[in-house]
């Protein structure tokens, strides 16, 4: 989806890594013929302007870090990491090179999404006492290329790390522990351990937010649902429509909003290049990135203990004010 988007711009060139022959043939078929490199290094010694990473989480952090070091702007899959302490050396390497570092947490872009943060920050909602999300996708796993979930346990909350990314983006809030509990069943031809879990967050602020995510559900369920003391709103990602709830006046407001995620992942290149040109700053930097990879990190250590973990503090201050605009 990247290199297709990619080559609808006019001012870049394209070229692909893929070490898989049969990948390789797959995507040279659907895009055609590009140039091709046969490894990360070899691709690397060529002196790309700018790297894009859509590999497995776990070479996140060594691909992006060894791309920012060669001088070049680097767009990262989410999550940065699937480890806090490697999530802090990509920060440290996109501060020394200078080069614009973002992660694709594309859904800041979502129309849903942005109209459900505007009622928040207008404060039509009030003070925000919780915040509830239940995504359910069984494509992912039909649509993975390794199916890399089989066999690294605790993948499903990395896979869905926006989900706490989008609370932060929401919110500008870091809880202070995650709760999880999870399991792996069902009769399904493709799974992970855990395939359903609930992850429960806790904040200084009196706050609570809540994550139900599924390898299972067919057709997907992308839903949220926040609620203030001033009034709820309950946003559907799956049919593109909102409802908001206002406790003054006891009006029920409902709102059509456009699902078309390729509009979604355009705005997300857009603002990558907008940063790279130096029009605006990046939309996930490593700062921010941080914050779900912390959250990701302690909900598999809460699954795999079964008791609360704090989330990693020390979340560097930069990236604060942005998250909260």
């Amino acid at each position: 989806r990247h290199a297709r988007f990619l080559l609808e711009r006019d001012d870049v060139h394209v070229s692909v890594v893929e070490t898989c022959p049969e990948r390789v043939e797959a995507v040279l078929g659907e895009l055609g013929q590009l140039p091709r490199f046969n490894s990360f290094e070899e691709m690397l010694a060529a002196s790309p302007h700018i790297v894009w990473i859509a590999t497995p989480t776990s070479f996140h952090a060594t691909q992006a870090i060894a791309a920012l070091d060669a001088r070049a702007h680097v767009f990262c899959e989410k999550p940065v990491s699937d480890s806090r302490e490697d999530a802090l050396r990509v920060k440290r390497a996109a501060e020394r090179s200078g080069k614009v570092f973002n992660v694709g947490y594309m859904l800041h872009f979502s129309p849903g999404l942005l109209a459900l943060r505007k009622v928040i920050q207008q404060g039509e909602l009030g003070r925000i006492l919780h915040a509830h999300v239940r995504m359910g996708s069984y494509l992912t796993l039909q649509n993975a290329v390794s199916r890399y979930q089989a066999h690294e346990d605790g993948s499903l909350f990395f896979d869905y790390s926006h989900q706490p990314d989008v609370f932060y983006w929401l919110f500008g809030e870091v809880p202070t522990s995650v709760r999880v509990t999870g399991i792996q069943a069902g009769k399904v031809e493709c799974s992970s351990n855990p395939n359903v879990a609930v992850v429960t967050c806790e904040y200084a602020s009196p706050m609570i937010a809540t994550m139900h995510l599924d390898y299972v559900a067919l057709p997907q369920r992308h839903e949220y649902e926040i609620i203030g003391d001033q009034g709820w709103a309950a946003l559907s990602l799956s049919d593109g429509t909102m409802v908001v709830g206002r406790r003054d006046n006891a009006e029920v407001r409902r709102e059509s909003l456009p699902v078309a995620m390729e509009g979604v992942y355009r705005a997300e290149h857009r603002a990558f290049f907008e940063a790279v040109d130096g029009l605006r700053l990046p939309e996930s930097p490593a700062a921010d990135a941080l914050v779900a990879t912390a959250i990701c990190e302690a909900a598999v250590e809460s699954w795999k203990t079964g008791k609360p973990v704090a989330v990693a503090r020390g979340r560097p201050t930069t990236g604060v004010t942005r998250a909260r605009q």
